[in-house]
């Protein structure tokens, strides 16, 4: 079911940032610490492109880290206008093309999915019986879902690079879903380049590129094909031979290959910008490194600032290993419990670094948001819905209102900030929980209708 006013609803999402960009004034959403991050910031990278100007390694001090890429992309147009101000208004432009460019990729991976849903219902028999024609065209709510949230609003119209790292991360989901390696491989590097944790994303685009987009599991394909009976063995086999997927390890070594070959361009270019500089050695000190340990506590809307800037300098290096193997332990699970839909396992893994990165931002709740919209159908029995909707209205609210009272009027302290930052968290933690758990019961359903 096609959403009506589709192309109007998204003129007006992209003539409100225009709006905002071009005459909201200064509404010092640079400052704000849940929306520009000391990766994201593009006051930072100002500072580092004028280190690099001044044949200074973009590194020097504690102010730039992140990628040398973006120094020669954005940073000519972080240069002082005729004005006297920071011409951030340019990249702030091309931060709305790039949401945009970013929704109609999440639009096209939804169609895809929506294909591949239909042909896996159609296979099965369950068209009547899911009614199909009822569903919503999941694309066009996820782009919708990804325009016109408030937290990617503010993160394109308050200078920072959070819609680039999400776009990066679009585009590696949409080349897996489409079995493009290059433009897959494109996407996975880059992501990775820029911040580290979408490294995790190699489990659900290998899984995308071997067995395709997201179907029911391989158990009631078996089901349906147990329940025929032998006469029409032979036409239902002919009907699913292309349902009961096989790895395909061609388009997966294709990938492979890609995303050496970009890797080594990335790593080349890095190094010609840092030449003269520094070198590649500080790069990932300065960015990987940075990221890894933890050394800037200013506020954010995580709970690792609060954390790190209260344990004892003995057990830090402890709770950086336990923080950042945490993400790492969740893969493999989530992997063999949802391998058969890699597309909402990558929606997962995406939340999840959201929720536990060390430098989080609303950029980061933007991307996933909009990746959930993609199973709409799947998850249109979700619990709890009411009270994530309303929570995160309140976070966002209390969130800047907690800050000012703590920095600003000093009538509060870093306690009433980081109860916002905890209960985002548990926000955040409900939601996949149950996201999981309705997209296990939707499988669930699926099967109970084919044994019926």
């Amino acid at each position: 079911m096609a959403i009506r006013y589709y192309w109007p609803m998204v003129v007006a999402a992209v003539g409100f940032r225009l709006v905002l960009v071009l005459f909201g004034g200064d509404l010092h959403l640079a400052s704000r610490p849940e929306v520009s991050t000391p990766l994201t910031s593009l006051r930072r990278l100002a500072e580092g492109y004028w280190l690099n100007q001044a044949s200074m390694s973009p590194y020097s001090g504690s102010m730039y880290h992140g990628s040398p890429l973006l120094l020669s992309v954005l940073g000519p147009l972080t240069s002082k206008g005729s004005g006297g101000k920071h011409a951030h208004v340019y990249c702030s432009l091309i931060l709305v093309a790039v949401d945009f460019l970013a929704a109609m990729l999440i639009r096209a991976t939804g169609r895809r999915l929506q294909m591949s849903r239909n042909r896996s219902l159609k296979s099965l028999d369950l068209t009547k019986a899911v009614n199909i024609s009822a569903n919503v065209n999941a694309g066009d709510i996820a782009s919708l879902i990804y325009l016109w949230n408030p937290w990617a609003i503010v993160t394109c119209v308050g200078s920072c690079t959070s819609p680039i790292e999400n776009l990066m991360v679009v585009i590696m989901i949409y080349g897996a879903c489409s079995r493009l390696a290059p433009l897959a491989a494109f996407g996975y590097v880059m992501a990775t380049h820029l911040s580290l944790y979408p490294a995790i994303l190699i489990v659900p685009v290998i899984l995308l590129l071997g067995y395709g987009p997201d179907a029911p599991p391989t158990k009631v394909f078996l089901l349906k094909s147990s329940s025929a009976s032998k006469s029409d063995m032979s036409a239902y086999e002919k009907k699913t031979s292309l349902k009961v997927r096989r790895f395909s390890r061609i388009t997966v070594l294709n990938f492979i290959f890609w995303l050496f070959i970009w890797s080594c361009y990335v790593l080349l270019l890095s190094s010609i910008i840092l030449k003269k500089v520094g070198g590649l050695n500080e790069m990932f000190e300065k960015t990987y490194g940075f990221i890894l340990t933890v050394k800037d506590l200013s506020p954010n809307i995580g709970v690792l600032w609060y954390f790190f800037a209260e344990v004892f300098d003995f057990f830090r290096s402890f709770f950086l290993i336990v923080f950042n193997m945490n993400i790492i332990f969740m893969v493999l699970p989530l992997a063999i419990r949802l391998k058969h839909r890699p597309c909402f396992l990558a929606f997962v893994y995406t939340a999840i670094v959201a929720m536990l990165k060390s430098y989080p931002s609303a950029g980061d709740s933007a991307l996933y948001l909009g990746l959930l919209g993609l199973f709409a159908n799947e998850l249109a029995e979700m619990q709890f819905t009411f009270f994530l909707f309303f929570g995160y209205i309140g976070v966002s609210l209390l969130s800047p209102v907690m800050h000012n009272l703590w920095i600003w009027r000093g009538t509060g302290n870093a306690n009433f900030y980081f109860a916002t930052g905890l209960a985002y968290t548990c926000l955040q933690t409900v939601l996949v929980v149950e996201s999981v758990g309705s997209m296990i019961k939707h499988d669930r359903k699926l099967r109970l209708l084919v044994t019926s």
